[in-house]
């Protein structure tokens, strides 16, 4: 009698290792399969133009993930994604060099976001953007 309770005792020891291992497993890719809930980025955001000055470039939250806007030496602005197209990372605005680099595996971007070399297999996508009165309105 005493073996059957320890069985039974282990049996659902056993049982609830394994349904909390199953879990443990699926959560990570239920989330990644899952589409993001919430806003999907329809909310627009205003910078005033004097907070970019040339050469310079301003990262911020867009639609769930990181974005920037350069002002190029010449001028130009542009809105782009700041997510590198290789792994992921977040690309870091060289000042001196005038382009993006990709710190995980050294990939690097135009201002335009264009791949200049690296891993990388695709641009920087691009965001779009409005220049009125002196304030830009991404989004």
């Amino acid at each position: 009698m005493e073996n059957d309770s320890r069985r039974k005792f282990l049996g659902v020891c056993l049982a609830g290792a394994t349904v909390a291992a199953a879990a443990a497993a699926g959560y990570p890719v239920i989330r990644y399969l899952a589409p993001k809930s919430g806003k999907v980025g329809t909310d627009k955001l205003v910078f005033a133009t004097s907070d970019i000055p040339d050469g310079e470039a301003k990262f911020f939250e867009y639609a769930g993930t990181s974005a920037v806007l350069v002002k190029t030496n010449a001028g130009a602005l542009l809105a782009l994604s700041a997510v590198c197209t290789h792994m992921g990372c977040i690309v870091q605005w060289e000042k001196d060099k005038q382009d993006f680099l990709c710190p995980c595996h050294a990939g690097h971007y135009s201002p335009e976001g264009e791949v200049l070399s690296g891993p990388p297999p695709k641009p920087l996508a691009k965001i779009p953007f409005t220049v009125a009165d002196g304030k830009i309105t991404v989004g």
